[in-house]
């Protein structure tokens, strides 16, 4: 096993090493608490920052960590888990290639045991659509979609970007964009894995490690986005019904509300809404919407848990990503995610167009 692996494993050369070397998983996963404890730090470090924390210094045990660690996020198998995992090794993977390609000749001299980044586009089978320009790289349109899809900046639009014979330009650190994706479908490629019953046993205290941490974790940052073709089943239905002018229980509108108000609809925009409910009135409505959101109370509420959702009877019309997550917020930051930038047109920007 080289150092390359452990700081690259989901190379192919890396699986290869591990399977050449006839690694009983379950046996590292029982006896290796190093392993173990490095793959839950790539998973929690995930987490809070977006990365897999710093490397263990013995390459073998950085390396077995990353298929342990893919185990644990099978064992958990929640959606918002598997994406940022995956987007936190993506994520550190491009920091250490950018910085592996920007070293001095001397310095590459030194560590033979390095990348180019020809050895990365074929790693990927992309050598075929990139080729090489003066003043960066041309990359075929088909390969440019395929990767480009999940950035949001502007910049990133193909209308946006010089187009000529079928070739998009761009700089070798948009390059590496595109890699950081394509290492992110890697990552996820195969989750979840079916984990068998003994090393899920041995593997029982970090997964709930994880779940604790998942439950505490702040699920609603940076969420300021409004597409109701995006909702949850359950709130598209509690918004339905509040549109159609229908009756709503106290603990569905408090649901409703507060998934409104985190996802960053101002107090006015709610009362809007609720303007047709029965038995509306306005003062009474916008207290209870600057209460929810912390403005008259010391507390700023949160949508409630598809588990109270469902002791309540307002978790309806389930579909399958609801059967891989445990919150209402989850379900849309995975949706907004997911979607072409087409779609990410914000609900106050069409009333906006419409009124003018």
């Amino acid at each position: 096993m080289k150092p390359l692996h452990a700081r690259y494993p989901f190379l192919r050369a890396a699986r290869e090493a591990v399977e050449a070397a006839d690694i009983d998983l379950a046996r590292v996963v029982s006896r290796n608490e190093e392993v173990r404890t490095r793959a839950l730090d790539r998973i929690e470090t995930a987490l809070d920052s977006g990365e897999i924390g710093s490397p263990h210094r013995r390459d073998r045990v950085e390396l077995l960590s990353y298929p342990v660690a893919r185990v644990l996020v099978s064992l958990i198998d929640e959606h918002v888990l598997t994406r940022k995992y995956a987007r936190a090794e993506a994520a550190t993977a491009y920091d250490r290639l950018q910085a592996e390609f920007t070293e001095t000749t001397e310095l590459k001299s030194r560590n033979r045991d390095s990348l180019s980044i020809q050895t990365v586009l074929a790693e990927f089978d992309m050598t075929d659509a990139v080729r090489e320009t003066a003043d960066g790289y041309a990359v075929g349109v088909g390969t440019y979609l395929e990767y480009a899809t999940e950035e949001r900046d502007d910049e990133w639009r193909l209308v946006n970007r010089p187009l000529e014979n079928g070739d998009v330009e761009l700089s070798e650190s948009e390059l590496l964009v595109l890699v950081q994706q394509a290492i992110r479908q890697r990552v996820t490629d195969g989750l979840p894995l079916s984990v068998p019953d003994v090393i899920a046993a041995e593997l029982e205290a970090e997964c709930e490690r994880i779940r604790e941490r998942l439950a505490d974790l702040e699920l609603t940052r940076d969420i300021d986005t409004v597409v109701p073709d995006l909702f949850p089943p359950c709130m598209t239905y509690l918004l339905d019904q509040v549109q159609k002018g229908e009756h709503l229980e106290h603990h569905s509108r408090f649901a409703i509300a507060t998934f409104l108000t985190t996802i960053g609809m101002t107090t006015d925009e709610i009362v809007d809404l609720f303007e047709v409910n029965p038995g509306f009135g306005e003062e009474a409505t916008r207290y209870q919407v600057d209460h929810i959101r912390g403005k008259t109370s010391p507390t700023e509420y949160s949508p409630p848990a598809c588990s109270t959702m469902q002791s309540y009877g307002d978790c309806v019309n389930m579909d399958e990503l609801c059967e891989e997550i445990s919150h209402p917020l989850a379900y849309y930051e995975a949706k907004l995610d997911d979607a072409d930038e087409e779609e990410l047109i914000d609900w106050r920007e069409q009333n906006a167009a419409s009124e003018s």
